[in-house]
C-alpha cells in the first residue's frame, strides 16, 4: 500500500492552463469525423422501424447496382462467435449480444436496430442506397418495461435466454438475465424494532448520456490483413479488443487510433460503427468512415436503464436506521448487462446499517442495449433510497443532514457487498454541508412560487484496471508523458502534472500524449473515475523511474555511486561532498555523454482505490400551477482525495451535476404504442441548457485515499449520483409532495400536488 505524500505540493493542486485548450477552442484538434484518407468512401446504416419483428427476408441487390456504391453488409457478413460474458471495461459483455447488436442476425430487437450497412462514394449515393434495401418483416409483440417484461406471457426477446445468478433454477425461457442479491443481519427484526417505517415504489426513466459529438468510425482494412481503426472513444484497447472478439480476428493485427473526444460519460465505451466499417473496408478494399446522425445516437447507442424499485425503511426515535430492503429491476435494452449490480451495490454504501436485504434484477426489453453512464446503476438507486431517508428523518424529527450523521459510513463501514471502507471522508461532507453557506442561508423567496431546500448523498465506488505511461526527457530539460488514456475531462493536464511534480518541473514543461494502441502498453478505457487515479499512478511510477535513471546519469559524469546523487526539485546534487549539482536542464544536454536517453515506463493494475462521496444541497421554487420546478441554488460537496487541478476537479463536479439536474426534472424516452422513440432529437429529448441552471458552488473535501502515492480519488462520477433525491427532496418542503417517479416534468409535479389536494 502507498503512503500519502505529507510534503506540501509545488504542482499538484495548482490551476494550469490546460495542455491542449488552444487546439480545442480554435478547432485544430482533430476528431474523428475530421479523419480523412485518399480514397475514402463514405457508409451509412439500414435501421429497423420496429420493436420487435422477426427479418423474414433481406433483398440488397437494387442497392448493390447503384452507381457509387461499393460494398454491402448484413448479418451474413459477420462470424460466429463466443457466446459468454467477457469482462470489458465498467460492464461485462457479451461477444455473441456484441454482435446481435452490431447488426440484427434473425430478428430485430429495437426501434432503430441495424439490420444493413452500404459503402459507397459519396453520403448520398450511401443513404440512396439504403433506401433501395427490402426487408421483410414479421411483427411480433414487443415490452418496454422491466417490471412488465418479468411477468408471465410477456413477449421473450431471446429464447434461450435463462436467469443467472438466481437460486430457483428454470428452463423456462425469461427476459431476466440475471439476479444479485446482497443481504445480511435480521430483516425482520430490523423491521421490529424500528419506530418508524416508511414503504415507497419508484420509477425512472431510460436517458441518455447526451454527448455533443456524434459517435464515428474510420476504417482501413489491408490485403495483408493488417487493419487501423480511427475513432472517438473512451477506450483505444477496448474498441480494439471488442472489434477483435466480434469479427473473430487476432487483436495484435489491428491498431486503434484514439481521435479527440467530444464527450462520452460511459456511453463511448461500447462499439457500434467500427466492426461496420472495418467491413465494409474489407469488402470495398478503401477505407471507409461512418458517423451517426444525432437521430442514430440516441436511437440506436446505450442509454442508461429505466428502473422499477420497491424501497422500505424502518428507523427508531433516536434516528438510527434499523433494516432496509429494496428491490431493483433495471431495463438493460435489448440485450443482457444493466447496470443493476452497480446500483445494488451503491445504494445504500453512504451508510452503516447491520440489517439489509437489497434485490437487483437485469431485464431485457426492446429498447436500445444500455450503456454506462456516470456512476452507472447509482443515480438511479439513489433516487429511492435518498428519498426515503429524507421522509424517515422528517418523521422521526431530525434534521437530515445530522440524520445522515447518525447512520454515515466511516473507516471499518462494511458496503453492502461486503468489503470494509478504509479512510472515507463521508461525513466529512456532511459536517461541510451542514456549516455550507448554502445551509446556513435562509431560503430565498420568490413571488408566486414555493420553495424547498433538499439535500441528498451520494456515492460511487472508482476503479483501478490497468495503465501504462512512458515519461520522457527532453534534451532541453522538458519531459513528455505518454499513455493510452483518452483525454475526456482534463487527464492531459493532470498527468503532465503529476509528472513535473515528481520530476521538479513546471506543468507546462512536460508535454501530455495520448497514443494508439500501438505506441503505449495496454490501458484500459477511459471510465470509472480511474484515468488520474490509475493512469496517474503510472505516470508516477514512470516519472520515478526517470528520476532514478538521471541519478545514475549523474553518477556517471561525476564518477560516482548512484546512491551519492539526490535529486530535488529538478536538481541533481552529489551527497558525498555537497557541492556538485546540475539543473535537470543542464544534465539533459550532457546524457549523450552519460549513457544516453532518459525514458522512464511503468505499467500498473493498482488496487488501492479510493471510493468517493457526495453530498449535495439545492433550493427550488416550485410553481404550483404549472408544475415547473426551477433550480435556485445549488452547493455540491465531495471528498476528492486530492485535487490534481481543482479547476477541473469543479468543473467535473458541475457537469455532473448538470446532467442530473436533467436527468431530475426533464429528460426521459418518449416511445409510442409502436415501440417507437419519439424524441429522437435535441429539440424534443430535453436537456439543461444555461437557461435551466444557477451557477453550481463546488466545496472540495480533500481526504487523502491512502491507497494512492499523492492521495487521489476519482472525482468524475459520484456528484451524478445525489441530484435527482436533492431535487426530490427539496421539492417536498416546497409543496409537500413526494415524488416517486423521474422525470420530475411539470406534468407530473402538476398531478402529484392534484392528488394531494
Amino acid at each position: 500500500m502507498a503512503t500519502v505524500q505529507e510534503a506540501k505540493f509545488k504542482v499538484i493542486g495548482t490551476r494550469p492552463i490546460r495542455h491542449d485548450g488552444v487546439d480545442k477552442v480554435t478547432g485544430r484538434a482533430k476528431y474523428g469525423a475530421d479523419i480523412s484518407l485518399p480514397g475514402l468512401l463514405h457508409g451509412k446504416v439500414l435501421r429497423s422501424p420496429h420493436a420487435h419483428a422477426r427479418i423474414k427476408s433481406i433483398d440488397i441487390s437494387a442497392a448493390a447496382k447503384l452507381p457509387g456504391v461499393k460494398a454491402v453488409i448484413t448479418s451474413a457478413d459477420i462470424p460466429k462467435v463466443h457466446n459468454g460474458v467477457v469482462p470489458m471495461g465498467e460492464l461485462a459483455m457479451n461477444p455473441h449480444f456484441m454482435s446481435m447488436n452490431m447488426l440484427a442476425h434473425d430478428k430485430v430487437l429495437y426501434d432503430g436496430h441495424p439490420v444493413a450497412a452500404v459503402a459507397a462514394t459519396s453520403t448520398h449515393i450511401a443513404e440512396e442506397a439504403i433506401r433501395l434495401i427490402k426487408v421483410d418483416y414479421e411483427v411480433l409483440p414487443h415490452v418496454l418495461d422491466a417490471e412488465a417484461a418479468m411477468k408471465d406471457g410477456a413477449p421473450i426477446l431471446h429464447p434461450d435466454l435463462r436467469t443467472s445468478g438466481s437460486p430457483e433454477k428454470s428452463d423456462k425461457p425469461t427476459n431476466v438475465a440475471s439476479q444479485v442479491r446482497f443481504a445480511r443481519g435480521d430483516l425482520d427484526a430490523g423491521f421490529k424494532a424500528a419506530d418508524v417505517i416508511v414503504e415507497k415504489t419508484f420509477d425512472t426513466a431510460m436517458v441518455h448520456q447526451g454527448y455533443i459529438e456524434p459517435h464515428n468510425a474510420v476504417a482501413q482494412y489491408n490485403a495483408d490483413g493488417q487493419t487501423t481503426i480511427w475513432t472517438s472513444t473512451q477506450g483505444a484497447f477496448t474498441t480494439r479488443d471488442q472489434c477483435a472478439l466480434v469479427l473473430n480476428i487476432p487483436a495484435s493485427s489491428m491498431k486503434v487510433v484514439p481521435a479527440e473526444i467530444g464527450g462520452g460519460f460511459g456511453g463511448k465505451i461500447g462499439i457500434y460503427l467500427e466492426p461496420l466499417a472495418l467491413l465494409l473496408s474489407k469488402k470495398s478494399g478503401k477505407p471507409v468512415k461512418l458517423v451517426m446522425t444525432r437521430g442514430e445516437v440516441l436511437r440506436a447507442t446505450g442509454p442508461t436503464s429505466g428502473a422499477n424499485m420497491r424501497v422500505k425503511m424502518g428507523a427508531n426515535k433516536q434516528g438510527k436506521i434499523t433494516a432496509a430492503q429494496i428491490w431493483l429491476a433495471y431495463q438493460a435494452g435489448a440485450f443482457p448487462g444493466s447496470p443493476v449490480g452497480a446500483g445494488a451495490m451503491t445504494v445504500l454504501a453512504p451508510y452503516d446499517l447491520e440489517n439489509l436485504q437489497i434485490d437487483g434484477f437485469d431485464v431485457v426489453v426492446n429498447r436500445p442495449k444500455t450503456a454506462a453512464y456516470r456512476a452507472p446503476g447509482a443515480t438511479t438507486s439513489s433516487m429511492g433510497a435518498e428519498t426515503v431517508i429524507d421522509e424517515l428523518a422528517e418523521k422521526v424529527g431530525i434534521d437530515p443532514v445530522e440524520f445522515r450523521r447518525i447512520n454515515g459510513a466511516k473507516e471499518g463501514t462494511a458496503q453492502p457487498a461486503g468489503p470494509k471502507f478504509l479512510r472515507i471522508g463521508y461525513l466529512e461532507t456532511l459536517e461541510a454541508a451542514k456549516n455550507s453557506d448554502h445551509y446556513k442561508s435562509p431560503l430565498p423567496q420568490v413571488p408566486g412560487k414555493k420553495v424547498g431546500r433538499g439535500i441528498a448523498s451520494g456515492f460511487w465506488f472508482n476503479a483501478g484496471f490497468q495503465s501504462s505511461a512512458t515519461v520522457n526527457i527532453n534534451s532541453d530539460g522538458t519531459a513528455s508523458v505518454v499513455t493510452g488514456s483518452p483525454d475526456i475531462g482534463g487527464s492531459r493536464a493532470s498527468c503532465a502534472m503529476i509528472a513535473a511534480e515528481v520530476l521538479g518541473l513546471k506543468a507546462e514543461e512536460v508535454h501530455p500524449v495520448v497514443a494508439d494502441t500501438e505506441s503505449i502498453g495496454h490501458t484500459d478505457m477511459t471510465g470509472g473515475s480511474r484515468v488520474t487515479f490509475a493512469t496517474g499512478y503510472a505516470v508516477y511510477e514512470a516519472a520515478q523511474e526517470a528520476v532514478n535513471l538521471l541519478k545514475q546519469r549523474a553518477a556517471v559524469l561525476w564518477k560516482a555511486k548512484p546512491e551519492e546523487v539526490a535529486y530535488q526539485d529538478g536538481v541533481v546534487s552529489r551527497t558525498a561532498n555537497g557541492q556538485e549539482s546540475m539543473t535537470l536542464k543542464e544534465l539533459a544536454a550532457k546524457l549523450p555523454r552519460a549513457g544516453g536517453p532518459v525514458g522512464g515506463r511503468a505499467s500498473v493494475n493498482p488496487r488501492g482505490v479510493g471510493p468517493a462521496f457526495a453530498t449535495h444541497v439545492v433550493d427550488v421554487a416550485v410553481d404550483s400551477e404549472t408544475g415547473k420546478v426551477d433550480v435556485l441554488r445549488y452547493t455540491a460537496i465531495q471528498d476528492v482525495g486530492k485535487a490534481v487541478h481543482p479547476s477541473y476537479v469543479e468543473g467535473q463536479i458541475q457537469g455532473a451535476v448538470a446532467q442530473g439536474v436533467g436527468w431530475a426534472l426533464n429528460e426521459e424516452y418518449f416511445y409510442d404504442d409502436k415501440g417507437t422513440l419519439r424524441n429522437a432529437g435535441f429539440l424534443d429529448y430535453r436537456m439543461p441548457t444555461t437557461l435551466d441552471l444557477p451557477l453550481i458552488e463546488t466545496v472540495l473535501i480533500e481526504v487523502p485515499n491512502p491507497g494512492h502515492p499523492i492521495g487521489i480519488r476519482g472525482v468524475g462520477e459520484v456528484p451524478i449520483v445525489p441530484p435527482p433525491a436533492a431535487i426530490a427532496n427539496a421539492i417536498y418542503r416546497a409543496v409537500g409532495v413526494r415524488m416517486t417517479e423521474l422525470p420530475m416534468s411539470p406534468p407530473k409535479v402538476c398531478k402529484a400536488i392534484a392528488e394531494k389536494k
